[in-house]
């Protein structure tokens, strides 16, 4: 199956997904560019989970419309699932069955012969780093590597777009670390990834662009740095190596950069907010021509963490105000 001709590997507009009294998706409207990594970022309970599983044409929309490169998921969902893979928080691997069982089974069951399957699950399990445990039971499989198995399956049929539902939740940093390389390598080689995450670091490294989502709403979207510049301006840090030059160097930043310094009770440190980087250079060689010694200069920029908490008032790792999770209102269909 080939994709249309479209720029858009995603387009939802004004989704909405209500589990009783709950709208678990209010709205919600994303843009997903071919052959890019778009990050949707919120807490447990966000609606995001929710979102993508109604772009994947696991659960129906009560309102709005999405099309993947084009295709309507709704009146073709059949064409739809075979432009997508699907990884979710779960691993949908047998417990029962080695990795190369699992991806042979996969395989099989998407209709590949014998021998292509063979040859494909020991190229996946090459690719995931996974060969020596090949015939290992999952059992005994630690978490990162049932991820990587459940990334691996999902990428039989070489989808051009792969929904990673909160992929590294629960791994450790040197695992989240590999699995970061592997979804470069994805898009590298021509894929397209949306991938959810509550973990502010996985956006601001992998995503081109960020859709900030909030009790089922898009509260803000754009590129990290967009998203950063959004609340407020970087700020530069300065340490001075005589205590004694903070004073004039106060002066020389409020003479040069037109602001005003704040002090830290760190010996000798100084933050201005950098309205304009272009003046750096001019105060660091009045600094020189004062023969005021600097033993540390950085620039530090907002966090996402910071756009988080002043788009929606808590933390990403706190879903306040949420009645439920998603997993409890989806369940609530059984």
């Amino acid at each position: 199956m080939t994709t249309s001709s479209t720029d858009w590997a995603v387009e939802a507009e004004g989704l909405v997904k209500v589990f009783g009294k709950n709208r678990a998706v209010d709205g919600v409207d994303l843009r997903v560019k071919t052959g890019t990594v778009y990050g949707v970022l919120g807490p447990n309970g966000a609606g995001k989970t929710t979102a993508i599983r109604m772009l994947a044409t696991l659960l129906r929309p009560d309102g709005g419309t999405g099309r993947i490169f084009g295709h309507d998921i709704i009146k073709e969902p059949q064409i739809v699932r075979q432009l997508i893979g699907v990884t979710g928080q779960y691993a949908s691997v047998d417990e029962n069955l080695s990795a190369n069982e699992n991806l042979m089974l996969f395989s099989r069951l998407l209709g590949l012969s014998r021998a292509d399957s063979r040859r494909k699950a020991a190229e996946l399990l090459e690719q995931f780093g996974l060969t020596e445990a090949a015939k290992r039971p999952l059992k005994n499989f630690s978490g990162g590597m049932r991820r990587r198995l459940d990334l691996a399956a999902s990428l039989i049929a070489q989808p051009p777009l792969i929904f990673l539902d909160e992929p590294t939740t629960g791994l450790d940093p040197r695992t989240r670390g590999q699995m970061w390389d592997t979804i470069r390598e994805l898009v590298a080689t021509g894929s397209t990834v949306l991938l959810t995450t509550q973990y502010l670091d996985e956006a601001d490294q992998l995503a081109d662009r960020i859709a900030v989502i909030d009790t089922g709403k898009v509260v803000a979207e754009g590129t990290a740095d967009e998203l950063k510049a959004s609340i407020g301006e970087s700020s530069l840090q300065l340490r001075v190596a005589d205590t004694a030059d903070i004073a004039q160097t106060c002066a020389a930043i409020e003479r040069v950069l037109g602001v005003t310094a704040v002090v830290s009770p760190e010996a000798g440190r100084l933050t201005a907010p950098m309205r304009d980087a272009d003046r750096v250079g001019d105060l660091l060689l009045e600094l020189r021509d004062s023969s005021i010694h600097l033993s540390e200069l950085s620039v530090q920029k907002p966090t996402l963490d910071e756009v988080f908490l002043t788009l929606t008032g808590h933390g990403v790792e706190s879903a306040e105000g949420a009645t439920a999770t998603e997993a409890e209102l989806e369940g609530s269909l059984a």
